[in-house]
């Protein structure tokens, strides 16, 4: 999530075609320190939003609507009583700096033209928005920054507007080879950092894409690189740094699966691996990126109540389980007392009272053994007692063995509804993994409560042919999809031996290309524990030779004669008509 000085190029660059010489017509400040502009043109209405928040600074042009507060705040109140109907005449970037300075227009009182600048600072914890009058004298600001807050600069009405040099970065797009190579080699730092860390506006990710284009390692240190190394990559860094002057710029997500994790104004290459969906305009692809990625943190967020109910009844019974095998491999000594006792019941009647040792031949494998006796005891008893033993380790290695596949069925049964979190997408997906824990008696019900009747839907995907896959989110899902919507010719593919989704292709015949049955596999491989690896194996076979035990956990089944394939997760193959 790079919010770096290209990206502010190319939104810049967005802006001049869009809002450049269109009159203001609202200015809306919806939350402290987010402002909402409407300007209208020849095109119609837009609207900017601009957000300052420490936690995720952000502008983008939307079609969309923000509730603004009753009252007005001052900072609004003065913009509007500035340049409310002023016109934007020029938007520009120094140098690559996270910074956008809107020239604006406007009448004063006595109707004479004058020009103020709003300066945006989108620089994380730093971001402001700053209003200034024509000389860089700050008339106001969304926050107030005092000396006692900033040793560096004060942004309080009265005082001038600067940039401040606190880096020492020197500007990427001015800087010659020799510069280059002499900043990067006096960097006592790997190389990739070493490029953000010495030029204004670069992040790490556009700094890791010089690196990859380069075929350099950026982890590597930098003063391990040659000239030769750098000269290459210096000719990579200006390449990506050419949009800038150019304006063919290339706004992108890169998502892995359905989840957004990056976005760009440039191809990236590094991210071959992942899928690149291009944009038309980077406004579109700041809200689109976040909106979608803050369904993914606020899934995450809503859901971890419950992965930490799930994640400690999964640890607490991991170890109740290697602790049953320990006891269970300790019982495995219990026919060697069996054996004690019926030796002594054999050779114990002509032993001395105060033997502490029976030695005989063990009749079972004629070997010699020696038996420890307790004196107190006769042959007789000591033959009961080491029975007793036998007896008491009996009873525990056939309990044992009872409890051991009840506390497997539980692990396996919790692993999979950690499986089902990683795969929700909605409320209502995490409702139903909610009533299953209620169900399998992990959460208690609320007193007078019902049981949850919110149900999510599972990914429907359709082959580029037209074959239909739908994959399960959860066990209930599981268990609707495949004993309840599937039929009997349809085809079932899930992971071999780890928790993942029932996928169900449907077909009334049976009969389906092959390269249906690896689109399937490839879902049913995405959507399971082994997502990470390389390649998964996956169990197919057609739904009428599913079973589903009686009294057995959601999601759980069985099956006798199946077929199985290795294949690599992917969803890269399929269309998703709705999940």
């Amino acid at each position: 999530m790079a919010l770096d000085g290209l990206v502010i190029a190319n939104l810049i660059n967005d802006l001049n075609q869009t809002i450049k010489g269109c009159r203001i017509s609202k200015i809306a400040q919806p939350e402290t320190d987010e402002l909402l502009f409407t300007f209208k043109g020849s095109f119609g209405q837009i609207r900017l939003s601009i957000s300052a928040s420490a936690s995720l600074p952000l502008m983008y042009l939307t079609e969309k609507n923000k509730q603004s507060p009753m009252t007005a705040p001052n900072f609004c109140m003065l913009l509007r009583k500035h340049i409310a109907n002023g016109r934007i005449v020029d938007i520009t970037q120094p140098g690559l700096e996270r910074i956008i300075v809107f020239h604006i227009e406007h009448l004063d009182d006595l109707g004479d033209l004058r020009t103020k600048k709003l300066i945006v600072e989108l620089m994380g914890k730093h971001s402001n928005i700053i209003f200034c009058d024509d000389k860089d004298m700050i008339i106001d600001s969304i926050k107030h920054i005092s000396a006692q807050v900033s040793s560096v600069r004060e942004v309080l009405p009265g005082r001038t507007y600067f940039i401040p040099e606190t880096m020492q970065k020197a500007d990427p797009l001015s800087c010659s080879e020799d510069v280059f190579v002499q900043m990067i080699l006096e960097k006592p730092m790997n190389l990739s950092k070493a490029i953000y860390a010495s030029f204004t506006g670069i992040s790490p990710l556009i700094a890791n894409e010089c690196c990859y284009r380069a075929g350099l390692d950026g982890d590597a240190p930098s003063a391990a690189c040659t000239r030769s190394d750098l000269e290459k990559l210096y000719i990579h860094f200006c390449s990506i740094l050419g949009t800038v002057s150019t304006g063919e710029y290339q706004p992108c997500i890169i998502k892995k699966g359905n989840e957004p994790v990056e976005f760009s104004s440039v191809a990236l290459a590094s991210y071959s691996d992942c899928e690149l969906v291009p944009y038309n305009t980077i406004s579109t692809v700041l809200e689109c990126y976040y909106a979608e990625k803050s369904v993914y943190t606020r899934i995450r967020q809503k859901s971890s109540d419950l992965r930490r109910i799930v994640t400690t009844a999964f640890e607490r019974n991991h170890k109740k389980y290697q602790l049953q095998l320990k006891q269970l491999d300790d019982t495995n000594k219990r026919d060697k007392y069996r054996i004690y006792g019926e030796l002594l019941q054999t050779y114990g009647y002509n032993l001395d009272p105060d033997a502490r040792f029976l030695e005989c031949i063990n009749y079972y494998d004629n070997q010699p053994v020696k038996i420890p006796l307790d004196t107190d005891l006769t042959p007789q008893e000591n033959a009961q007692k080491y029975f007793d033993k036998y007896g008491k380790l009996k009873r525990t290695y056939e309990a044992l063995n009872e409890l051991i596949v009840e506390t497997k069925s539980d692990i396996d049964h919790l692993d999979s509804i950690l499986t089902a979190m990683d795969i929700a997408t909605s409320e209502a997906d995490l409702a139903m993994i909610k009533e299953e824990l209620v169900e399998s008696g992990y959460i208690k019900r609320k007193s007078g409560s019902k049981k949850s009747t919110v149900k999510s839907k599972p990914y429907h995907y359709q082959t580029k042919d037209g074959y239909e896959i739908y994959v399960g989110k959860n066990n209930f899902q599981n268990d609707e999809l495949t004993f309840k919507f599937a039929e009997g010719n349809d085809w079932w593919f899930h992971a071999k031996h780890m928790p993942g989704s029932h996928v169900i292709v449907r077909t009334k015949t049976g009969d389906i290309p092959d390269h249906v049955f690896d689109d399937a596999a490839a879902l049913a491989a995405y959507y399971s524990k082994g997502r990470g690896h390389d390649k998964v194996e996956i169990d197919y076979i057609q739904k009428k030779h599913i079973k589903k035990p009686n009294g057995s956990k959601p999601g759980f089944v069985v099956y006798y004669t199946n077929y199985s394939l290795n294949i690599a997760p992917s969803i890269e193959n399929v269309i998703l008509i709705s999940e």
